[in-house]
């Protein structure tokens, strides 16, 4: 890792270096906090957690080869070099934003209340195109995970696409100090988190922390077709890059053809020229995915050749709008989170099938005061979409399904309050051929819910 020797390291972090004189030259192959990640010179990170404390395993990592730790606890009897430091997590976010200033990569930061994870794909498929890209991998997108992702480039990196999740004020500018994007991109502006954030101003306002360590230089994409977003006129000077389906974006799209659950074809406009794309993914959303990565691949210098290809060959993500095509039906998991925008923008996909729907949905968490009245709303929203069966699950969920009771839901209607109760009765629920929607928050478990259909 380019000028990563434990000396730099003790100095970014304000610790304390312990051991033999000549570690303070030796250079760290790699940063971990999960001892069993460790190989041969990387840096263990031993930190204190909810159930376990990482200075239980000092020894283990040094007995795989680790170069060092660093600690909050010196060891009794250290087996290696140490850095001594007041928090490991803190110490963490100051290697992390340490390091990234040693390196000649251009970031992508990536924000939003919905669509952050299936942008950085398309993104990051486009790309690839042309660069070698690293991008933010699983739920890597918090105060823990940005910092880790950026301690995994290197050299031959050209560019980083980071996901940016927040739930508060003042997270985001933390971690946009560590990751300093070139590039920033707001999917939109919907209704997670209000317990914390309050109301779509609030989120703005959260989410437009991305641009306090911008570089000067950089550049801004949003969703030129959300409300919220046009409010921003202006950032270090520049105007946004606007994408959206309406003409007056600088990105747009026409002749959008839906292929049903196989995604959809369209036009995509950008700077007086025009490209047909292929879009392998389903559903409206993903549309504006491709236009944002063509907002992005435009800045980086990508021909419309390139970014047609990127777009075709962006895959979909466990968890995310993932289509798993089963032997006896086909299975949307997109269960990793939920809101109200995502919930909907899910049920649309679900329309599309030409089979019986069954959507399997359970509560949103972390939507503050109104949440009863915003499941409620997801229930009438199912019952209008054409929905032929809804499960709804857990104590949140049971407005879901008072929601579509007095919607007059005309399909069948179930209620659980546990995940658990549901997979014991769905062999009576499911039928051969449905096409089945999975989701809800990612505190419900419902992978357990996939795992039981694809026994």
């Amino acid at each position: 890792m380019k000028n990563m020797t434990l000396s730099a390291i003790a100095r970014a972090c304000n610790g304390q270096l312990v051991g033999e004189k000549d570690c303070a030259g030796k250079e760290a192959a790699g940063v971990v906090l999960d001892s069993r990640l460790v190989k041969k010179d990387y840096l263990f990170l031993a930190t204190v957690g909810e159930r376990t404390d990482g200075h239980n395993f000092i020894d283990d990592v040094f007995e795989k080869g680790a170069l060092a730790v660093v600690c909050e606890k010196a060891p009794a009897e250290p087996k290696g070099p140490y850095i001594l430091v007041q928090n490991s997590f803190e110490a963490l976010k100051c290697i992390a934003k340490w390091y990234r200033m040693q390196l000649d990569v251009k970031v992508i930061g990536i924000t939003g209340s919905v669509g952050k994870t299936s942008t950085k794909e398309f993104i990051s498929s486009v790309l690839a195109q042309r660069y070698t890209v690293l991008k933010t991998e699983g739920n890597f997108n918090n105060e823990v995970g940005l910092p880790l992702t950026i301690l995994k480039l290197r050299d031959h990196h050209e560019v980083a696409v980071l996901e940016m999740g927040i739930s508060n004020f003042g997270e985001m500018n933390r971690l946009s100090e560590i990751a300093k994007p070139d590039i920033c991109v707001i999917t939109n502006i919907g209704q997670c988190h209000l317990e914390n954030l309050g109301s779509r101003q609030g989120i703005l306002k959260a989410k437009s922390e991305i641009f306090n360590y911008m570089n000067e230089n950089g550049r801004v994409c949003i969703n030129g077709d959300d409300d919220m977003l046009l409010t921003i006129k202006s950032v270090k000077g520049k105007k946004p890059i606007k994408f959206g389906f309406h003409p007056s974006n600088d990105v747009y799209a026409t002749d959008v053809v839906s292929q049903g659950l196989l995604g959809s074809t369209c036009r995509i406009h950008v700077n007086d020229k025009e490209f047909q794309a292929h879009i392998p993914l389903p559903g409206e959303h993903m549309v504006h995915n491709a236009m944002a990565a063509t907002a992005v691949g435009t800045l980086l210098h990508l021909t419309c050749e390139e970014i047609a290809e990127g777009i075709k060959a962006v895959q979909s993500v466990h968890g995310r709008s993932n289509i798993i095509q089963h032997k006896k039906y086909t299975i949307i998991d997109d269960c990793y989170n939920a809101n109200p925008v995502s919930m909907k923008a899910a049920l649309d996909l679900l329309s599309m099938a030409d089979t019986r729907k069954t959507a399997i949905l359970g509560d949103m968490n972390e939507l503050g005061s109104k949440e009863q009245d915003f499941h409620k709303e997801v229930g009438s929203y199912a019952a209008a979409a054409g929905v032929d069966v809804l499960v709804c699950i857990g104590k949140l969920a049971k407005n879901m399904y008072e929601g579509a009771l007095h919607a007059n839901f005309i399909g069948s209607l179930f209620y659980y309050e546990t995940r658990d109760e549901l997979i014991a009765a769905l062999s009576s629920i499911i039928q051969e051929n449905d096409t089945i929607l999975v989701k809800a928050s990612h505190s419900m478990g419902f992978e357990n819910i996939v795992n039981a259909l694809l026994q």
